[in-house]
């Protein structure tokens, strides 16, 4: 009995502390990356479930949101089947109400088959109160970031949008804390 508890437990664990897969990504991360960094300009509009725009423009090394000025931005790339992505909930749930002054975190769902009702009651269910999108414009934004090749995958964007940190895979709430304090003290 002891041996499944602890063989349940070490199979959890990895599941908690490691990222979900992305299949489709997969394919594109065999291909050769680019030697050069190629300066970009690229712009996009995610709609969000309460129909909401999220405009967001990449610009070199810089994440824009326009719609966000003077804020700190956690940009959550997820999808509904992970369970680390379900896992972090809770804590992206409590880093919205402790930072809620000069902190918003935007959700990317990596999903093209779901509906805005399902994604509104997956909201519900989780108590979600930070904005989600659900757009086809999310897949090429995720792409455009270099392809997100695990899940979930987060951006710490600056007041200055500049990436602060990217987290990939389940974070402790204590380690984004101590990053938003910095940049907050920037």
């Amino acid at each position: 009995m002891q041996f499944k508890t602890l063989t349940f437990l070490t199979i959890l664990s990895i599941l908690l502390f490691t990222g979900c897969d992305s299949k489709e990504e997969n394919k594109e991360s065999q291909q050769p990356a680019p030697v050069q960094k190629v300066e970009r300009t690229t712009e996009f509009q995610l709609k969000t479930t309460n129909d909401g725009i999220i405009n967001i423009r990449l610009e070199n090394e810089k994440i824009i949101l326009k719609d966000y000025p003077n804020k700190i931005v956690l940009l959550n790339f997820f999808t509904t089947w992970c369970p680390a992505c379900k896992a972090e909930i809770p804590n992206l749930i409590q880093l919205q109400n402790s930072y809620k002054n000069d902190f918003v975190i935007i959700s990317v769902l990596l999903e093209e088959m779901k509906t805005n009702e399902q994604i509104k009651n997956f909201i519900k269910e989780s108590n979600i109160n930070y904005e989600v999108a659900n757009a086809p414009e999310c897949i090429e934004l995720a792409k455009s970031l270099g392809g997100i090749k695990s899940i979930p995958t987060m951006f710490l964007i600056d007041r200055n949008n500049n990436v602060f940190q990217k987290y990939v895979g389940l974070v402790p709430t204590e380690m984004m804390e101590i990053d938003i304090k910095k940049v907050l003290e920037k």
